[in-house]
């Protein structure tokens, strides 16, 4: 698959407006989402690039605290004053190196890409016109696909399976990629034609952990319905022509060791937790003899085959110490049901016969598929010896009840563990026809009386062996406020949400900067409400810094060594910034009238192949300064840049011309009656033409501003230049939060289950909504 990259831009004078972009993505959206269907095109776009394009166009929105939940909400949602324009869509922060990409897969996006924190998805028509407008890539299709019991439930597939394919006797190995709504007769003619093979002479094993567990030799039938895995092997064998027979087949299906050591080594990635994939929401029937094929599977247990026993086994007879292989990122589901087969009352009930204890007719429950599946898989688990498990037939059954759990990425155990107990209750109800039950008043009865018979309404309509060991009740005491009636109920549950104290605050690093050149920068880190807005970021540097009455914070977000974008509305919530982002903040003078700010953008020569061109490359940290826009002439952005840069002079440059002490100076001043013999530095104005104007020359000449209230400045650090600046403190920013560094002052006690039961049981005020 090429790597499709456009250069287009939206420049010229059919340039739509901000508000006209963000109409028309939104009335396309709309309809975009309205008439999904399985088959239809999504496109990933990178969410940087995406939030930021959500700012530009909604920055002259009011302020209507919209969630986003949806992509034409997105569209209404809040957005920042004075934003630029984003640059052309790129997409690479979601793929892998390109010179390293295998061309038989296409692109490869990286493993554990989550949506709504890494990408987003766009429908066709959206991808298509943010395309046109911007151009940019790579392009990323990807397909919708239908889930669930009914095959009702609508998801787009961002990772279809990547699958190896181990073709013998040649002893050759392909990886590619394929829907797994694709069928075997598609994967069987993909084969064949990557190998370049004769259809008739070949035929397909389904080859999980390196055991034969079955042939793949129904055409139709679909990989999802076959249990194939993310990352698994198929083989791939060729007939052996003289008796039409498999040449590499032997009784107890496996390869002869000759012929299958090349194919050793990818075992171990069956028990790895890494690559988390996932599913976002939104013909050689005869190529094998009848006798040939009853040899082939004669020495695999059906349990086995079934289960995809790994070929690994240890010695040893004791039970109940068999492990489970992961199936991409599914430890959350492993450790859930090692919790419940490990619970001494399921693991007796399920190794007995309970099957007469399934509720076949319960249109509550799974025709009892969860149930089998389940006391199938505990009873490989209580099995003699310690070989692990691959649990394919279960994960496949339980994502065939609950969609969301289809895929191979991580999800909350306990929201599995919950699914999975109330299926497992229904399938296993002994009630078969629930009785009405009206419920009576206390009426002065003592709580016991009360308490046994609430208990004995719900055993009457729910009754099975999940209720005997998971289930219990509480008692509820609810006390009006107007007349201080009691009301007391109980109420069955499975499991308590209990609530955490968690910590309210965060920690976030900012570099402050100095435009009068009274100071280097400096990193602060200081705590902020968690669900608080840049207002309170701003007070907390504040009071840090030591910021004068007469000065102001002017935050920025800075990425690849440009201000992406200032974040000078108080309102902006403080969970749109990410740990790893870089966060500046500027000392300026409180605006006064005429007044702009002058953004220095700094790039740095960069060597190349040829001496005689001389290439920039974009270098360091971003400067902000204020200066008065009245009569501005050449010079006054010399000497402004000039106080910007005093704090990084080397020793030995301290002593040429700079202008006047930095601290008589303000940032915004302008012309000084004493001439400036300072060097002049190489500094280039970009005006709204996106063209070059040389500053270093004509000093007295004026400059012409846009409307904008900024002015953009380059300058150029040529090596020499450079021996004079101590430019290290422009390097390397710190991010907002770096990963595993907690300040012992922030630690706080570890909870304890008393804590929390403790602020279960606490009493709480009525509100109004409650009533």
């Amino acid at each position: 698959m090429a790597m499709e990259v456009s250069m287009c831009s939206s420049s010229g004078s059919g340039e739509l407006t901000p508000e006209e972009e963000r109409v028309l993505i939104r009335d396309i959206a709309l309809a975009a989402e309205a008439n999904a269907k399985e088959g239809a095109t999504f496109y990933l776009i990178t969410q940087r690039w995406w939030q930021h394009w959500i700012e530009y166009v909604n920055q002259d929105q009011p302020n209507n605290m919209n969630d986003g939940s949806s992509l034409s909400e997105n569209c209404d949602s809040v957005g920042s004053s004075s934003l630029k324009k984003p640059g052309v869509i790129d997409n690479s922060d979601l793929i892998y190196d390109t010179a390293s990409d295998d061309l038989s897969t296409g692109i490869e996006i990286h493993d554990t890409l989550l949506e709504g924190r890494d990408y987003v998805l766009l429908p066709h028509e959206v991808w298509n016109k943010l395309f046109t407008w911007y151009g940019g890539g790579p392009t990323l299709p990807r397909k919708v696909i239908s889930s669930g019991l009914s095959q009702t439930e609508l998801a787009v597939e961002v990772y279809p399976l990547r699958l190896q394919l181990l073709l013998v006797p040649k002893e050759d190995r392909s990886t590619i990629r394929i829907s797994k709504k694709e069928t075997i007769g598609e994967l069987h003619r993909r084969a064949c034609e990557i190998f370049d093979l004769n259809s008739e002479q070949v035929c397909i094993w389904d080859y999980y952990g390196h055991r034969k567990h079955a042939l793949m030799n129904d055409m139709d039938k679909t990989l999802d319905d076959a249990n194939i895995q993310m990352d698994q092997d198929i083989l791939v064998e060729v007939l052996d022509n003289a008796n039409g027979s498999a040449s590499m087949s032997h009784g107890n299906g496996t390869l002869r060791k000759e012929a299958s050591s090349m194919f050793v080594e990818p075992l171990k990635s069956n028990l790895s937790i890494a690559g988390g994939l996932s599913a976002s929401k939104f013909s050689s029937k005869s190529c094998i003899s009848e006798a040939s094929q009853s040899s082939m599977t004669t020495g695999v247990r059906e349990s086995d085959s079934t289960y995809g026993i790994s070929g690994v086994n240890t010695r040893g007879s004791s039970v109940g110490l068999t492990g489970l292989l992961n199936l991409g990122n599914t430890c959350f589901m492993n450790s859930a049901i090692q919790c419940l087969v490990h619970t001494p009352e399921f693991a007796k009930y399920f190794q007995e016969d309970y099957h007469q204890e399934i509720n076949w007719q319960n249109p509550l429950g799974m025709v009892g598929e969860l149930a089998l599946a389940f006391g199938e898989l505990l009873r490989k688990l209580w099995a003699p010896g310690r070989t692990p498990v691959a649990p394919r037939p279960f994960k496949a059954k339980l994502a065939r009840f609950a969609p969301q759990f289809s895929g191979y990425n991580q999800h909350d155990s306990q929201e599995l563990l919950a699914f999975l107990l109330d299926g497992l209750h229904e399938d296993l109800n002994r009630v078969k026809e629930k009785p009405y039950i009206k419920s009576r008043d206390a009426d002065g009865r003592s709580e016991e009386e009360v308490a046994d018979e609430y208990w004995a309404n719900h055993i009457a309509r729910n009754d099975s062996i999940i209720v005997d060991v998971c289930q219990g009740q509480y008692k509820s005491t609810l006390v009006c406020p107007a007349c201080d009636k009691i009301s007391v109920t109980f109420d069955p549950f499975m499991y308590l949400s209990l609530p955490l104290q968690f910590a309210s605050t965060r920690s976030m690093t900012v570099t402050v900067f100095t435009c009068d050149g009274s100071s280097l920068p400096s990193a602060y880190t200081v705590a902020v409400p968690k669900q608080g807005r840049c207002r309170d970021l701003i007070q907390a540097l504040s009071n840090v810094c030591s910021l004068q009455p007469t000065e102001k914070l002017l935050l920025a977000e800075v990425r690849n060594h440009g201000i992406q974008r200032i974040m000078d509305d108080p309102l902006i919530l403080l969970s749109t910034i990410k740990d790893d982002d870089h966060l500046t903040a500027y000392k300026i003078p409180k605006l006064e009238k005429n007044a702009v700010h002058l953004r220095l953008e700094q790039r740095c020569q960069e060597q190349t192949a040829n001496d005689s061109q001389t290439r920039w490359k974009p270098c360091g940290t971003p400067l902000v300064a204020v200066i008065s826009s009245d009569g501005m002439k050449r010079g006054d952005v010399q000497k402004a840049v000039h106080r910007m840069l005093i704090p990084f002079l080397m020793d030995k440059a301290l002593g040429q011309s700079v202008p006047s002490d930095p601290s008589d100076q303000n940032c915004n001043s302008s012309t000084s009656s004493q001439p400036d013999t300072s060097p002049k530095l190489p500094l280039q104005l970009v005006d709204e033409d996106n063209s070059f104007i040389d500053l270093s020359e004509g000093e007295e000449k004026s400059i012409k501003l846009s409307s904008s209230s900024f002015m953009l400045v380059v300058m150029n650090w040529s090596t020499e230049l450079s021996e004079k600046y101590d430019t290290q403190y422009l390097e390397n920013l710190p991010e907002v939060c770096k990963y595993g560094h907690v300040s012992k002052k922030t630690r706080t006690e570890p909870l304890s289950l008393y804590t929390c039961l403790e602020a279960f049981l606490r009493e709480e005020p009525l509100v109004p909504e409650d009533m």
